[in-house]
């Protein structure tokens, strides 16, 4: 049995915290995984401007609220679904996430919880687990599964290395540089075809 792993901001949803950085004009929050590999300072540094610029949760769900998922991304979901079984794996949290995931047709989710205050303020915030992405492809491996993956930045490497094949989807540059072993697609075609090819069923 195989199943596909997916990260979901860069490969089916645009990215959050950019959009979020756009509707306020505060530069400082687009940096993503993709800018810095260090999970917990990119996080630091994001609730950290959030509280210099008094905003919190509501104010971020308003914009993720007018959000949808990046073009072709539920075809290409709904393709991946009927030859595989998909999880998608993410940094995001279940705050964020679930209005997009609706729009997806609800797949199943791993990512993380934020820490918010009665006031609403996110004042932290909890990982499921510590670089959950691979441990996940580690947990479906004792369960005898054959695991494919696809990610686009630092964070997803590690899931992409321990999976028995690895799929870059529009990375930079540095990620194509830095991990030059996993192939690179820049479409839903190409990822397609990248999952048939690293697939022992097809």
């Amino acid at each position: 049995m195989e199943i596909a792993c997916l990260d979901l901001e860069g490969v089916l949803t645009p990215e959050i915290w950019i959009n979020f950085a756009k509707h306020t004009g505060i530069d400082e929050l687009k940096a993503t995984t993709r800018d810095v590999p260090d999970y917990d300072a990119l996080m630091r540094q994001r609730l950290r401007i959030l509280q210099e610029h008094q905003l919190g949760l509501p104010d971020i769900q308003c914009v993720i609220a007018k959000m949808n998922p990046l073009e072709g991304a539920q075809y290409f979901l709904h393709w991946l679904k009927e030859r595989f079984q998909v999880i998608i794996l993410s940094d995001t949290f279940y705050e964020f996430a679930m209005p997009l995931m609706k729009q997806l047709n609800y797949p199943v989710l791993f990512c993380n919880k934020l820490v918010v205050d009665d006031k609403g303020n996110v004042v932290d915030y909890k990982l499921r687990q510590k670089d959950q992405k691979r441990q996940s492809i580690i947990a479906l491996h004792q369960l005898n599964f054959r695991v494919i993956a696809a990610g686009d930045s630092y964070n997803d490497t590690s899931m992409l290395m321990e999976a028995d094949a690895g799929i870059l989807y529009k990375p930079p540059q540095n990620v194509i540089d830095e991990f030059p072993q996993f192939p690179v697609t820049t479409n839903y075609d190409e990822l397609q075809q990248a999952f048939l090819k690293s697939s022992d069923r097809f």
